[in-house]
């Protein structure tokens, strides 16, 4: 079971929950471009912004309560550029005080716990970063989205790593990665996906998802 909805205090932050059920196979979690702060049986971690999937093991009955950041968001809140997060697991205390951490972690209802710690740490949205979000899902070039941000080429290039973990061309490829992933459980076939994601064709679109997501297209939607 898996269910998430926007938070209704916090701009461009998911909330997020789900429960494994009995039977189910390992998880694969392909990069969003997000970080998330995830409580998990008692236990609070930063899941950082991931440049390859991240498998997570099947345990019938585990479950999570999460807040996903989106736009760049999330450093803020944690007080750590996320480029010292990516493709890591961190205990949340390693960058909070122990003691906020311990009432999210015994909390009866963790997601409201977390967002009212978050609440009180809340930096605001860079709004460059937001705008950067934006034009790289849409697949504009690096040299446009700098225009729209109103950056040169390097500014992005330190903003956008200290916010999102890695520079603007990695951040378009996972978004549409991401994009690419929404066309395709809608049912089309591959080959359009491929054109209507912004690949070069069919057999760009296989690389990149095996690249990221350590598998076919086929097998990640399945």
């Amino acid at each position: 079971m898996y269910e998430e909805r926007p938070s209704t205090t916090l701009p461009y932050v998911v909330v997020w929950r789900s429960v494994t059920p009995p039977g189910g196979g390992p998880k694969r979690i392909v990069p969003d471009g997000c970080l998330d702060i995830i409580w998990r049986d008692g236990t609070v971690f930063v899941a950082g912004p991931d440049t390859t999937a991240q498998v997570e093991p099947a345990l019938p009955g585990r479950r999570y309560e999460a807040l996903r950041f989106g736009a760049g968001t999330g450093p803020g809140v944690l007080g750590v550029p996320a480029d010292e997060l990516v493709d890591r697991r961190v205990p949340l205390d390693a960058m909070w005080p122990a003691a906020a951490v311990r009432a999210i972690a015994e909390a009866d209802d963790p997601a409201t716990a977390l967002s009212e710690a978050v609440s009180r740490r809340w930096q605001g949205a860079d709004r460059a970063m937001v705008t950067l979000a934006g034009a790289a899902s849409a697949g504009l070039s690096v040299g446009s989205v700098a225009v729209r941000c109103g950056l040169s080429a390097r500014q992005l290039q330190r903003r956008c790593t200290a916010a999102f973990g890695y520079g603007p061309k990695t951040l378009q490829r996972i978004l549409r990665l991401q994009r690419a992933l929404t066309l395709a459980r809608s049912g089309r076939s591959f080959a359009t996906v491929a054109v209507d994601a912004g690949y070069a064709d069919q057999a760009h679109l296989a690389r990149e998802v095996r690249a990221m997501a350590g598998v076919s297209l086929s097998a990640l939607l399945r």
